[in-house]
């Protein structure tokens, strides 16, 4: 007599999801599952809410389509999530119920009607950044006189400087940092990717003043907190809006602009496009894993686009307005 193979619960395909498939087979990085993590955890609750039973009661037939259509609804409508946030959590589904697929096949048909959800599109924001004048009030801002001063100095100048993303900056340990004759830090970015960026003298000079303040060992963490353990992007993000605050008094503009850590990176990429880089460094020395990713950055550069328009010369060609010859043309026009 042959056995019967039960298919396993919700609950242990969500746990196998996140232990076997992103965590040994996946090798995603901690920041992958955090974000999927927060992604399920709202789900969870929202669905267990829906049908009355609780998280470790739910099937895979529970999380059909009209269950994600109406989670993605809630999250728009109640949270005020915006789309780009929506489509990260429809990602974070998608990618468990792939998984889910191969593991419960009595639940395909639920599946693929749920995987058929999808990503909503949404507007592309002009890359926002800061001007030089901005990135230098912002860096003399910090409190030369106190120990996190110190420590904030040498923190904004290394973003500056690195153009790393906040997670990037605050898994540096002081290993990472090479401060000889070529100063240089190693980055791990995302995709487990390490690049190696050049440091300038000057930020090299700041980094070398700054470690007697810290255990000098190469696995302590080169931007701690005054515990010693690593901050957080919260806290980055704090000492950033204490910064602001100090520097919009010579810097009055920086009290209307939204100043985050990404911001930086964002000058970091704008002031070497503008300083006659190629967009193939620049991407290498951001860690873009695509180059396309960095076109975004000389489409928000307005002197480079004028330059542009400057060489050529306007064609002498008089303007004929478009007249449809029939009636439905003329509707489609009316769209």
């Amino acid at each position: 007599m042959s056995k019967v193979c039960l298919a396993p619960s919700f609950a242990t395909l969500l746990q196998d999801f996140f232990v076997e498939r992103l965590m040994e087979q996946r090798a995603v990085s901690p920041e992958t599952i955090s974000s999927y993590r927060d992604s399920f955890r709202l789900f969870l609750l929202f669905a267990s809410d829906r049908v009355g039973r609780c998280p470790s009661d739910l099937t895979l037939a529970d999380m059909d389509a009209p269950m994600v259509l109406a989670f993605l609804r809630h999250l728009e409508v109640n949270r005020h999530n915006s789309t780009r946030t929506r489509n990260v959590r429809l990602a974070a589904l998608r990618s468990f119920l792939k998984y889910a697929a191969h593991r419960d096949l009595s639940a395909l048909a639920v599946v693929q009607r749920a995987l058929a959800v999808p990503m909503k599109r949404c507007d592309k924001p002009m890359v926002g950044y800061l001007s030089r004048d901005e990135v230098q009030q912002l860096l003399t801002a910090p409190d030369p006189d106190t120990w996190c001063g110190q420590r904030d100095t040498v923190l904004l100048a290394t973003m500056y400087n690195t153009g790393a993303r906040v997670s990037e900056i605050l898994a540096l340990r002081v290993g990472d940092v090479i401060l000889g004759s070529s100063p240089c830090v190693h980055i791990l970015g995302k995709g487990r990717k390490e690049r190696t960026v050049p440091l300038w003298r000057s930020t090299a000079t700041l980094i070398k003043r700054w470690l007697p303040r810290i255990q000098d060992v190469a696995s302590q963490r080169l931007f701690p907190n005054r515990s010693g353990n690593a901050m957080t992007r919260s806290n980055v993000a704090d000492r950033m809006r204490i910064a602001v605050t100090r520097a919009k008094g010579e810097c009055p503009q920086l009290a209307k602009r939204r100043v985050s850590p990404h911001l930086v990176r964002h000058a970091t990429a704008m002031h070497l496009l503008q300083s006659g880089v190629d967009l193939s460094v620049i991407a290498l020395w951001l860690g873009h894993e695509s180059p396309s990713t960095t076109h975004g950055y000389m489409e928000a550069d307005l002197t480079m686009k004028e330059r542009a328009l400057n060489s050529i010369q306007p064609p002498q060609v008089k303007n004929r307005r478009y007249r449809p010859p029939d009636r439905i043309l003329q509707f489609l026009e009316s769209l």
